[in-house]
């Protein structure tokens, strides 16, 4: 049994039962015990919940619902709220951990335990990083360049499966409410950068999760095509435009600092 009783693990969900279900699976069959399991629903539908809630007893976890869809900052924030434990595992419901990840979230956690410079361990990236500093032979601590031309030098902070410490709000702020969720998770880039956040990247970081999204249950995350087009007069104008955008708002545009 690999219990972790100083971790909640933090599940954000929006209609995709099934997939919260493999989710809660996946970390079972791995005999992964948590302090505490909290879903945090973002106002789906009757028939979701009603699955939720049937699935409850196996599991054990405690579900935080709404009365409609306020979108991811306002999940997140609820989510956090509720957490009790010292450290929360946030991981979004259509991730699944592989076997490693159970040995890298003990490391991850001695880590935090005994580093109080940590803010945050990610297991999980679509790209790398720009900037990387060697922390052991599994993690890197992600590193800020002002003068890094590299514009994904933003991306400390990440919606991605991460262990952070529970008081996160009180170093970076809450999540931004009534926005898009790409905008919710940029403003906490631009906070953790701002406030000096510590982070380490698994290095492998494909080794320890794996994104799901099925025709049944798509991503509910909807995101512009032209930010993502290759097209290269598209990708020249964008690239620029982050370039100048970023910078401007890491330096110009604070997003939270303690009082």
């Amino acid at each position: 049994m690999n219990q972790f009783p100083s971790v909640s693990l933090l599940i954000t969900h929006y209609n995709r039962s099934r997939s919260l279900h493999n989710l809660l699976h996946a970390f079972a069959s791995l005999n992964c015990v948590f302090g505490e399991v909290i879903v945090s629903d973002d106002g789906s539908s009757p028939a979701h919940l009603d699955y939720i809630h049937h699935i409850q007893d196996q599991f054990r976890f405690r579900c935080i619902t709404t009365e409609r869809n306020r979108g991811l900052g306002n999940n997140l924030n609820k989510g956090q709220d509720a957490v009790s434990k010292a450290f929360t595992l946030y991981v979004q419901e259509d991730f699944i951990p592989k076997p490693l990840f159970v040995e890298r979230l003990v490391t991850a956690l001695q880590y935090m335990q005994n580093d109080q410079r940590l803010d945050i361990v990610r297991f999980y990236s679509y790209i790398p990083f720009p900037y990387l500093r060697p922390y052991d032979a599994h993690f890197s601590e992600l590193i800020f360049k002002n003068f890094g031309i590299k514009y994904n030098k933003l991306h400390l902070y990440s919606d991605h499966p991460h262990l952070r410490r529970s008081t996160f709000f009180e170093k970076f702020g809450r999540y931004t409410e009534g926005v898009k969720g790409d905008t919710t998770e940029y403003n906490m880039c631009l906070s953790v950068i701002q406030n000096k956040g510590v982070v380490l990247l698994h290095n492998d970081y494909k080794r320890l999760f794996i994104q799901v999204n099925t025709s049944d249950e798509p991503s509910t995350m909807i995101r512009n095509k032209l930010r993502y087009s290759n097209f290269f007069l598209i990708k020249w104008a964008r690239d620029i435009f982050r370039q100048l955008k970023f910078n401007y708002d890491i330096h110009w545009k604070p997003m939270y600092k303690k009082k």
